[in-house]
């Protein structure tokens, strides 16, 4: 067996890759999937009008049929990695804790923040003006946000927005407290209940379907703000905002086509080593991490609200 700087423990490891907090809705792996890669890979950017422009297709009795050339851009990159440690003090490890191993809890805590680092670097990338091309975003304000019942008609600027991208968009994203106040829009609610009456809200399953959507994903996370020492100040990772994108899970660096994928260099790993010279008895250093690029590789196959509430 070879020898690494740091070992890696099978059973730490498998903590790490199935632990997912309980508390909080992650929608990363959802909405930017993870593909396989290695730890630098390249992918290929085509331009649009090779796969739209035809050309004169008749061929003549005894003439060459029209000849054409696709050309594609091929982006260099790399994955980055992310990890954080913990330390585990020897006389934890050694205490009667009642069937609860330190490290395991040490790697639990440790992967809930890789993930929630995770979450808050695809936000930041989904819901960011450079994401998208100029005629598929808009900024919400005043009467024009969903969180005005009076005004606003969400219906008809989500189904106006969904004929946009050159790929309909096939799943929806919302920030919580944008989804909380769509959803119980008198207009959206008398429009998918059939109904006059426009209390009540509706249900992700009915969101989708009146919009023909695959499905809708809602991040409920939370993030502290505030820097480290200072009083904690909790805000939404997805802020207020939401995004109409097309997703393949199937795409990735070497075919098909879709809004954003996540380049993944293998499974979140974690393991633990001896440190000796930390505490009166030494205890182990615990670590997780994972080595993942998110990526937004087609900029017109989706559509995103700013501000899509107030």
């Amino acid at each position: 067996m070879a020898t690494r700087p740091f070992p890696i423990d099978p059973k730490l490891t498998a903590i790490a890759i199935a632990y997912r907090n309980p508390d909080v809705a992650l929608i990363a792996d959802d909405v930017l999937p993870r593909t396989p890669v290695a730890q630098e890979f390249k992918y290929l950017k085509y331009d649009l009008g090779q796969g739209f422009t035809v050309p004169d297709l008749k061929v003549g009795r005894k003439s060459y049929p029209a000849e054409v050339e696709f050309n594609a851009t091929e982006v260099q990159d790399k994955v980055v990695d992310y990890g954080l440690d913990d330390f585990v003090p020897n006389e934890d490890i050694e205490a009667d804790n009642q069937g609860v191993d330190p490290r395991g809890m040490a790697v639990a805590y440790l992967t809930n923040l890789i993930n929630l680092g995770r979450e808050i670097r695809a936000a930041n990338l989904v819901f960011n003006t450079n994401s998208y091309v100029a005629g598929n975003q808009v900024t919400l304000s005043g009467t024009g946000q969903w969180s005005d019942e009076a005004n606003a008609n969400p219906v008809s600027a989500i189904g106006d927005a969904l004929d946009i991208p050159i790929y309909r968009p096939n799943i929806a994203v919302f920030g919580q407290a944008a989804w909380t106040k769509t959803r119980r829009h008198p207009k959206l609610v008398q429009a998918i209940k059939g109904t006059a009456q426009g209390a009540g809200m509706v249900s992700r399953q009915e969101f989708a379907d009146f919009f023909e959507l695959s499905a809708v994903y809602v991040g409920a996370g939370f993030m502290n703000t505030a820097k480290k020492g200072q009083t904690v100040t909790t805000a939404r990772v997805w802020g207020k905002h939401a995004a109409f994108l097309y997703r393949d899970r199937a795409a990735g660096p070497q075919a098909g086509v879709t809004f954003g994928f996540t380049a993944a260099w293998g499974d979140k790993i974690s393991g633990s080593m001896p440190d000796q010279k930390r505490g009166l008895t030494g205890g182990e250093q615990v670590r997780v991490g994972e080595r993942v690029k998110e990526l937004v590789t087609a900029t017109d196959l989706g559509y995103w609200f700013q501000n899509a509430v107030a």
